[in-house]
């Protein structure tokens, strides 16, 4: 139960990026592009900082369970909010391949900091 309830946290966390676009905080970084970039690396680091940290036993499994809960709740998200922000559904309910893509990509972003996340907590261990 204690890696759902990481995967959740984690997943919610992820949401500062999309929220700071909205808000424009993004642009903090410079542009849009850039602050998404740098967004998303730190919110790898902190990942993977908290999953070595809380020594969780399967990081791989619990940062993919964390991207999947991303993109379920950044998909819900966007439903919700683009009507109300643009006038019309965009996004990935919007569009089936994006439904996919988001999916996928969230996914490979967990396999990859899981893999850092359990790549650090072996080197402890045989230390």
């Amino acid at each position: 139960m204690q890696n759902k309830n990481f995967m959740l946290v984690l997943g919610l966390l992820a949401l500062t990026r999309p929220l700071m676009k909205i808000v424009g905080l993004i642009q903090v970084f410079g542009n849009e592009a850039v602050g998404s970039i740098i967004m998303t690396l730190l919110i790898s680091f902190v990942w993977i900082i908290i999953t070595v940290k809380k020594e969780l036993e399967n990081p791989v499994q619990v940062l993919v369970g964390a991207g999947v809960c991303y993109a379920i709740l950044v998909t819900i998200a966007s439903g919700i909010l683009s009507p109300l922000l643009d006038g019309r559904l965009q996004g990935p309910l919007s569009n089936p391949v994006a439904l996919i893509s988001v999916f996928f990509t969230n996914v490979v972003w967990g396999l990859i900091t899981g893999n850092i996340a359990a790549m650090i907590l072996s080197k402890r261990i045989n230390k």
